[in-house]
């Protein structure tokens, strides 16, 4: 199992090119099943999410074909369409759930298997069955598998989440396109990511509209066109690389990312003392020699402050010159990074959803150990700013979500090797 080796500490500076979005690209990818006709999507990041997204459309019967150094997909129907979404490829990642709702809509029945991913919480997936139980579909999970069905086609209805869900609306429109009649989703999530998938669609002719901030209306047509689409730039990755400049009095340009979608974040990057200038598709951030604290942080929906980030920024407030605190409301085990940023010598205590930094810390090189996706690169940027060298074992999990992370740290100047 490979490992990274770490000698700290780094300074970032340079330029770095952000890759596509994970979070786009797997819910656009997971739509293609609506289509007779061929579609190719640009900008694909080659991560391990990806591949396992591809493979998953491979055993459902999609042809691929990779073009342009595999950043460029072309997909397409076999007659050989199938309708089962094996635990296998499933295990992985909790986005094979998001075939479910294609497959229906499209087919009339789904054989999936309940999903995988990171260990970060409940995120159930009742959220998904009970929308597409509102468009008509019936279902019933036995040994591990969601076995759907629906009479005819879907029909157009209105929805209200009682959660805001990610995974849960880009089910429902999905699967709206090809319904009958009109879907009125309320309660929506509003990601960047959830834009981009209806961008992505409405390319190929779908009847798609924000009719308020987080309504959304879905008219139903018979087919989508064939399309040619670019997913966007990975919103999370962009956010670590800022938190990575700012954490070692770094100067660092960022480019391929429209910075007016992690506003947020720039804010409170400014708050914590990083001069940063935005311009159209880049940002330039410049590291403080004192990082300031941030008293609360708190995660929530879009476009309030991601979950996805908690774990670099609590890296950062580590280094900051008094106490913070993070309060984590979206997943329920989110602070399995504490245990081993503790082991580098991190100051942090954690109760319930709450975890309080004390600053200034001295973080030493240690053997440490990833639990999950984001924990994996807060470890990482821990690591830059060590004394010492870091050896972060399991770092599969950040070869789900990051492109070529290695590379691009050498290329700013990070001692990173990956072991074998």
């Amino acid at each position: 199992m490979d490992k990274f080796l770490i000698k700290g500490p780094c300074k970032i500076k340079g330029q770095v090119f952000i890759s596509g979005s994970k979070n786009a690209a797997l819910p656009i990818l997971a739509s293609t099943l609506l289509f007779d006709k061929p579609v190719i999507i640009q900008n694909l990041p080659q991560v391990k999410d990806v591949d396992t997204m591809l493979s998953l459309l491979k055993s459902l019967g999609s042809k691929i074909q990779f073009l342009k150094n595999k950043k460029v997909v072309k997909i397409y129907k076999t007659k050989e369409q199938k309708y089962f979404a094996s635990y296998s490829l499933v295990k992985t990642m909790r986005a094979g759930i998001l075939v479910l709702g294609p497959l229906v809509a499209k087919f009339q029945k789904s054989i999936t298997s309940l999903p995988g991913g990171c260990t970060i919480g409940a995120r159930p997936v009742n959220y998904h069955l009970n929308a597409l139980k509102k468009l008509g579909m019936k279902y019933e999970i036995k040994k591990g598998y969601i076995h759907a069905s629906s009479n005819g086609k879907l029909k157009g209805t209105k929805i209200k989440f009682s959660k805001i869900s990610v995974g849960a609306t880009e089910n429902s429109i999905i699967a709206a396109c090809l319904a009958n009649g009109k879907t009125i989703l309320e309660n929506c999530a509003i990601e960047p990511e959830i834009k981009d998938l209806v961008n992505f669609l409405k390319s190929a002719g779908a009847n798609i509209k924000w009719i308020r901030k987080r309504t959304c209306q879905i008219i139903g047509i018979n087919s989508l066109n064939k399309t040619t689409y670019s997913i966007m730039g990975d919103r999370i990755e962009t956010g670590t690389f800022c938190v990575a400049a700012t954490l070692t009095k770094g100067n660092l340009k960022i480019k391929n990312f429209n910075p007016r979608l992690i506003q947020t974040e720039i804010n409170l990057l400014k708050k914590v003392g990083a001069k940063i200038q935005t311009g159209k598709n880049e940002i330039r951030i410049k590291g403080p020699q004192k990082i300031k604290n941030i008293s609360k942080l708190v995660t929530k929906e879009y476009p309030n402050f991601p979950t996805d980030l908690q774990a670099q920024f609590m890296v950062l407030l580590c280094k900051a010159t008094g106490r913070s605190r993070i309060i984590e409301n979206i997943f329920e085990n989110r602070f399995m990074h504490v245990a081993e940023l503790r082991r580098l010598g991190a100051k942090i205590i954690v109760k319930d959803n709450k975890a309080t930094i004390e600053g200034k810390t001295d973080f030493l090189g240690a053997e440490i150990m990833s639990s999950d996706l984001r924990a994996s690169v807060a470890l990482v940027l821990a690591a830059i700013v060590a004394k010492g060298e870091t050896k972060i074992n399991r770092i599969y999990h950040l070869d789900r979500g990051y492109e070529n992370i290695e590379d691009k740290l050498k290329k700013l100047g990070v001692n990173i090797k990956r072991l074998s």
